[in-house]
């Protein structure tokens, strides 16, 4: 009898590395009869030096696509799959499937994206064997348009009712296909975009992502020592940290999901045990701590304008904003004053266009100074509870100053549920230390 709540789940490559992986997937699958629909993704790497199955196929692609002979990389691929399948005792033979893309890949008549979906239609039907699960090919269920984007009413229509035909089923990730047929990934990541597919389709009551990590933390590991793990965060304070750089959900797999109602739960393959993250559509403004977490990117500048009486100067703003618009320049943020008027944008971006850009503000508004300034990190402190908490501006700025760090800028949302802080790049790591310090669970 199938469990009357619905649940889809979604394996990163860390979590089917190997055999010994596969076998811990089976037991969370098989543990819980509400999984019923699994995406997985291409094995990842089992160890530091280790190459993703992924890297292997592109490198195949590039290679053939030079005239090289790629046997000997495609041999350690396909050995690489025949050791999954000899060490779980399958009986499954996907001979014929890798002389196919062996092929394929050697006539130069596959894509780029034909070349790297691989990873996962191979893993899918091992783990579909391995669960003794269905398999639905990804290509025919979700779909592209001619431009290359995502068809999300169609691949809603037809995943739908596919997966009605199915008690229970794998489906790989990363890919879908064209009109014509041919096969489009889509972005690195792309994984976690088909289980948010899926669990759309299928009307599901939550979407898992099982991944090598215990949920969302508080600030980037790699930055700040064992942050804490967010127990709960809300789909607009996901895309806020995404945003700044917090990688763990790809960022485009919020979106069908926040659609249909259906939250997210963030899990670590090798420890099943922790809750891990719960994405929700909405939560309370209590019980997680006065912010949520914190990210920041580096690769910023900032030119200021200055201009007397630029606030009584009608259509001052827009004349400025319209040189960046020619220039094909996106703007991040805007900070102003009576007489200044600060642009936030990437220094890639900037560097392309500087002289003309500079030349068309001065023309354009005619200003007494424009300042540039590289070299500037932002930091988004995010949280639910920031708009009901009291001097929570005051503690980012108080644990700043009192780690000697300068700041350039500050810029509050106006959902009011973020604080973005400029500072110079060498302060960046200093800085995100310092305020996770100030609000850090474990803080006495």
């Amino acid at each position: 009898m199938l469990s009357e709540k619905l649940t889809v789940v979604k394996f990163g490559g860390s979590s089917l590395a190997d055999a010994a992986m596969f076998r811990k997937v089976r037991d969370i699958v098989t543990s819980d009869p509400s999984r019923r629909y699994v995406v997985p993704s291409a094995p990842g790497k089992r160890f530091r030096d280790d190459i993703k199955i992924t890297d292997m196929l592109y490198t195949c692609h590039a290679m053939a696509a030079k005239g090289e002979d790629i046997s000997e990389p495609f041999s350690v691929l396909r050995e690489r799959y025949r050791g999954i399948i000899a060490d779980l005792s399958l009986d499954l033979d996907l001979e014929e499937e890798f002389d196919r893309i062996y092929s394929a890949l050697r006539s130069r008549h596959a894509g780029s994206d034909y070349a790297a979906s691989r990873g996962e239609y191979l893993n899918g039907q091992i783990l579909a064997a391995f669960l003794g699960y269905d398999f639905i090919d990804a290509a025919e269920v979700i779909f592209f348009t001619d431009t290359g984007s995502f068809d999300a009413e169609r691949t809603n229509e037809v995943l739908s009712r596919r997966l009605k035909q199915h008690e229970r089923a794998v489906i790989p990730g990363f890919y879908g296909s064209l009109p014509n047929g041919t096969v489009k990934t889509f972005s690195r990541g792309g994984s976690d975009v088909t289980g948010s597919i899926v669990a759309r389709a299928a009307q599901a009551d939550l979407y898992e992502n099982w991944t090598d990590v215990s949920g969302c933390l508080m600030a980037d590991p790699r930055v700040v020592k064992d942050p804490a793990v967010i127990g709960r965060i809300t789909y607009q304070e996901l895309r806020e940290l995404s945003y700044m750089g917090a990688s763990v959900l790809h960022e485009d797999a919020i979106f069908p999901v926040r659609f249909a109602g259906i939250p997210i739960n963030i899990r670590n393959t090798n420890d099943p045990s922790a809750p891990g993250t719960m994405i929700v559509s909405q939560a309370g403004r209590s019980g997680s701590g006065e912010i949520t977490g914190i990210a920041g990117k580096k690769g910023f500048s900032v030119v200021t304008i200055e201009k007397d009486m630029m606030n009584s100067e009608i259509g001052f703003i827009c004349r400025v904003l319209e040189i960046f618009s020619k220039l094909g320049v996106s703007i991040e943020h805007l900070p102003s004053g009576i007489d200044t008027i600060s642009v936030v944008l990437h220094t890639d971006q900037l560097q392309k266009v500087k002289d003309r850009l500079i030349n068309g503000i001065c023309l354009a508004v005619n200003p007494e100074c424009i300042a540039v300034e590289e070299g500037i990190a932002l930091i988004a402190v995010v949280g639910r509870n920031m708009v009901n908490a009291r001097g929570t501006s005051a503690r980012i700025l108080t644990a700043l100053a009192d780690a000697g760090i300068n700041i350039r800028m500050i810029d509050q949302g106006s959902s009011e549920i973020n604080v973005i802080v400029g500072v110079h790049e060498v302060d960046f790591e200093h800085a995100m230390n310092a305020i996770y310090a100030a609000f850090s669970p474990d803080k006495a």
